[in-house]
């Protein structure tokens, strides 16, 4: 786990048709809120699928995979990511049953709200700027702990795609194969190729690669006396080499600078 976890840190940004960016870790140190302004998309998070549309929250938690694929059109979207320090403790205790799309139209105006007065808060950058901005994100936080009881109910997930990314949690040790599992869930690898790509945004390959470069990263800061490359053969790696370039460009360092910079 990285030092950022615990640090108080808050960052705010507002884009309008995002690209998504490649190489990017799809996963943060942070808390995020992202808040669809305009637009839709369909969003992974952890092992489900949720269509995405105009006011709808997302909430999550760091350290979990997600990805965004958005329709054809104009979208614009507000992200915040903010440490545990800056959620309420009150809030906190409620935080699981608000994960993670969030959808409550009777609050839509509020929520709209409070992120056009961060955006404000954001350009003005004065010296009250930052304390004005954290009181806005904790008004936020229980202005969604107090309605949570009125959100809808909404759960998707497309099973081959759930037992496929539990799979590949519990194997990625080792040398997973797609028809290998396609025949473990009763699919054909054709299929179960197609799914996944169109519920996660991800391909097969690359998401089998993310999870061990996620697991890799918490290797290389939880055992610095491993070195990188029982680290790359302990997550699946057969090339040391490969592992480094795909790190690289993944995380912006080499496994070795990262560990230092994040040594606990």
């Amino acid at each position: 786990m990285s030092q950022k976890y615990s640090e108080k840190y808050l960052r705010f940004e507002s884009d309008i048709n995002a690209k998504p960016i490649v190489g990017h870790r799809h996963y943060h140190d942070a808390f995020e809120i992202y808040y669809l302004e305009d637009g839709e998309c369909r969003y992974f998070i952890d092992n489900k699928s949720y269509d995405v549309k105009q006011g709808d929250l997302i909430l999550v938690p760091e350290g979990v995979i997600h990805h965004t694929s958005y329709r054809d059109g104009i979208h614009s979207r507000k992200l915040l990511y903010c440490s545990r320090s800056l959620i309420p403790p009150a809030v906190t205790k409620k935080l699981s049953s608000m994960l993670y799309l969030y959808r409550n139209e009777s609050i839509s105006r509020e929520i709209k709200a409070i992120f056009d007065d961060i955006e404000k808060e954001s350009a003005l950058s004065d010296s009250f700027s930052e304390g004005v901005i954290e009181a806005k994100v904790e008004l936020l936080f229980f202005l969604l702990a107090r309605n949570e009881n009125t959100c809808s109910a909404l759960s998707e997930g497309n099973e081959y795609v759930i037992s496929a990314v539990e799979y590949v949690r519990k194997n990625f040790q080792r040398d997973v194969k797609l028809c290998d599992l396609a025949k473990e869930i009763s699919v054909s690898p054709e299929h179960l190729s197609r799914v996944f790509k169109k519920e996660t945004g991800f391909g097969f390959c690359e998401y089998l690669t993310l999870i061990r470069l996620k697991n890799a990263e918490e290797l290389l800061i939880n055992c610095p006396s491993m070195s990188v490359s029982d680290v790359a053969f302990r997550c699946g790696f057969n090339d040391s080499n490969y592992f480094c370039e795909k790190f690289k460009r993944s995380y912006g360092a080499s496994p070795l600078k990262y560990r230092k910079a994040h040594s606990l």
